[in-house]
């Protein structure tokens, strides 16, 4: 049990080691952890698109670099928007004038939007250029993962029996499945650390299906298979935990 805890301690250091040594990105590729935090504006194609419109996204990144400029990491997102499409959610509750009624006889305050999540694992290959640096170039990458996206029913003041937190599990279309995803983009790493962003494009294709047992307004289950595809731009600004070398100085 002593050793077991030795040879731990031992690769804990070995890590922090690598992660602190100092380096000279301006002369030669390097290996080293990227994180990055990004946001992206995605248009739906496919069984998405006659769900959803646009969305945006938050990312957060956990990449390795190595010198032989791969990348692999993982990442997940946060997707959101306000555009619902699908119509003829509330036939079943809503009045010859398309209203819902709620509890106190007044016409209900119901608002739809978008909502959902990836993760996913990533691999790829960096191409780099001579300038700025070795560390700088364009990036493809591709990924696994998976998706699920619902629409988030909002009851303003929360006076609509139809439509309690049970009942809306009838209606948000709760749907998820396999994530396949593929990246092109530009990294770039500053020689002094100073900015450290990617700028690309991203296109997402969910193999799912609706994970609810029942649609109100459907009367049945919906089983059927969606392919649900995202693609558009985004931007990250990048955090490389490395430390820079000190600069040499020479005294004549």
């Amino acid at each position: 049990m002593r050793y077991n805890s030795i040879i731990i301690l031992l690769f804990i250091q070995a890590i922090a080691i690598n992660l602190t040594a100092q380096v000279s990105i301006k002369d030669s590729a390097i290996a080293t952890p990227l994180v990055g935090i990004s946001y992206g504006y995605q248009f739906p194609a496919g069984d998405m698109a006659n769900r959803f419109g646009n969305n945006s996204a938050i990312q957060l990144n956990v990449d390795f670099k190595t010198r032989k400029q791969w990348i692999v990491g993982i990442n997940g997102s946060y997707l959101f928007g306000k555009q619902i499409r699908e119509t003829g959610l509330f036939d079943s509750i809503i009045t010859s004038d398309g209203y819902i009624i709620s509890q106190n006889g007044e016409f209900a305050d119901v608002r739809l939007y978008e909502r959902g999540f990836t993760i996913s694992a990533t691999a790829g290959r960096m191409f780099s250029f001579k300038k700025p640096n070795p560390n700088s170039g364009f990036v493809f990458n591709f990924g696994i993962g998976f998706i699920q996206h619902k629409i988030r029913i909002e009851t303003i003041g929360n006076n609509v029996p139809q439509l309690t937190k049970e009942y809306k599990k009838g209606y948000d279309r709760l749907t998820n499945g396999i994530l396949l995803s593929e990246n092109l983009g530009y990294l770039y790493l500053s020689n002094n650390r100073l900015v450290n962003f990617y700028i690309g494009f991203e296109c997402m294709q969910g193999f799912t299906q609706n994970r609810r047992s029942y649609d109100y307004d459907l009367m049945k289950q919906d089983t059927k298979k969606r392919l649900d595809i995202l693609y558009g731009g985004k931007v990250a600004w990048i955090l490389p935990l490395y430390k820079k070398a000190p600069q040499d100085f020479y005294i004549y």
